[in-house]
């Protein structure tokens, strides 16, 4: 088995594997061949038909992992032509087979089981689905995230319906960027978004109507503006203020977050003032031309972003970094030491170690992607920041900051 980092292949060791976690999915990559390590030389080897039945073609395979797993390699593949079809907006995790299991160079990032897919009863989930979205037919945004967890599977939704731990609360249909793996909206011959855009901006009263029962009674309670299923939040701080407010006229109880590329820290300070508790902040690099190749943002740059973390911490707010994982690009050098720089000079409270999911090949091509030096690894990556950043929490959710 091989594992590839930004291009470079390397042999996963064995405390770098974990069995295939369940609820994960294996995905065949198309006019992709499989790159694995030749016995012996332990050098890359490329397999372009099946050894046990020759002539036969061959596909890479990937895995996308369950949520709260975060990869150390990428599946290892050659492209069989110049210019393969580009994959769909998901995550592509090395996968190999020993011992009659499937195997992933990956780690667990997060205990928290509040995804984990034996935590989801499916009959009980629909009932409970269809009773809440018929008592509440005249909520937009309750119609909304009822096909979020009966059509897209969202976990967060799924979780709202039964009344438990994190809930959605999306309201923005537009975006003050053009992210290039923006998993829910994309141009016209591109791979398409995995997900369908919210279409309005639920009221402040729609939105209390879903956050304020689930604040009070849900264990473990948090609400979170900003999902997949939307643009950027930010540009309806007016509503989220009101909503927050009058959320919190009705209880203290929970968390209120929002997920946001913290754009405009003017909006980030009304909110703060209104009552928001914690904001995590999306982040595909520290280095401001790569941040800016993937966001393609409209009006804001990477020192707008980490204002937003001063007006948060200033204000004594919660702060995570939503970093997105991508083996031989997170942990090069160069980006280990633009990170390590920007955790000093804002100093966030936590890192969410989520999975980039976008095509690897494309996205090293947006960002333009050279290595310095060879890849730190993650694991060395992950261990060198908990070194030099003991008080920096790690983690794949949004914590729980009010039990």
């Amino acid at each position: 088995m091989a594992g590839n980092a930004a291009g470079q292949f390397f042999q996963p060791r064995l405390d770098e594997l974990i069995e295939l976690p369940p609820g994960s999915e294996l995905f065949t990559l198309p006019e992709r061949l499989p790159v694995g390590i030749e016995p012996g030389s332990n050098e890359p080897a490329l397999l372009d038909s099946n050894p046990y039945h020759p002539g036969e073609p061959v596909q890479a395979v990937a895995a996308f992992m369950a949520p709260a797993h975060t990869a150390i390699y990428t599946a290892a593949y050659h492209p069989r032509t110049p210019d393969p079809p580009l994959l769909p907006l998901f995550a592509y995790t090395a996968v190999g087979w020993a011992e009659g299991k499937f195997w992933v160079a990956a780690f667990r990032s997060d205990p928290d089981c509040r995804q984990d897919t034996d935590r989801f009863n499916l009959q009980q989930l629909k009932h409970q689905t269809h009773r809440q979205l018929k008592r509440h037919a005249d909520n937009r945004l309750i119609q909304h995230l009822g096909k979020c967890c009966l059509t897209y599977g969202c976990p967060a939704a799924r979780n709202y319906f039964l009344g438990r731990w994190e809930a959605p609360l999306p309201c923005s249909p537009v975006c003050n960027a053009a992210c290039a793996g923006c998993i829910s909206l994309q141009p016209s011959g591109c791979c398409p978004s995995s997900q369908d855009r919210i279409t309005f901006v639920p009221t402040e009263d729609e939105i209390a109507e879903v956050a304020v029962p689930h604040l009070k009674n849900a264990p473990r309670p948090i609400v979170s503006f900003g999902q997949g299923c939307e643009g950027e939040p930010l540009l309806q701080a007016k509503v989220m203020a009101k909503s927050i407010r009058l959320i919190r006229r009705h209880t203290n109880n929970g968390t209120i977050n929002l997920n946001t590329n913290g754009s405009l820290p003017e909006a980030v300070e009304h909110l703060a003032h209104a009552g928001l508790d914690s904001i995590r902040i999306s982040l595909n690099s520290a280095q401001k031309d790569k941040h800016r190749l993937y966001y393609r943002p409209k009006g804001f740059t990477l020192d707008d972003v980490c204002q937003s973390i001063t007006v948060m911490k200033r204000l004594g707010r919660h702060v995570s970094l939503n970093y997105f994982i991508l083996p031989g690009c997170t942990d090069d050098p160069t980006e280990f030491e633009a990170l390590v720089t920007l955790i000093e000079n804002y100093r966030p409270d936590f890192i969410q170690l989520r999975n980039l999911n976008m095509d690897p090949g494309y996205y090293l091509r947006v960002i333009e992607h050279t290595p310095s030096k060879p890849p730190l690894g993650i694991l060395n990556w992950l261990n060198q920041l908990k070194t030099r950043f003991p008080a920096l929490g790690f983690g794949y959710f949004n914590p729980l900051l009010h039990p």
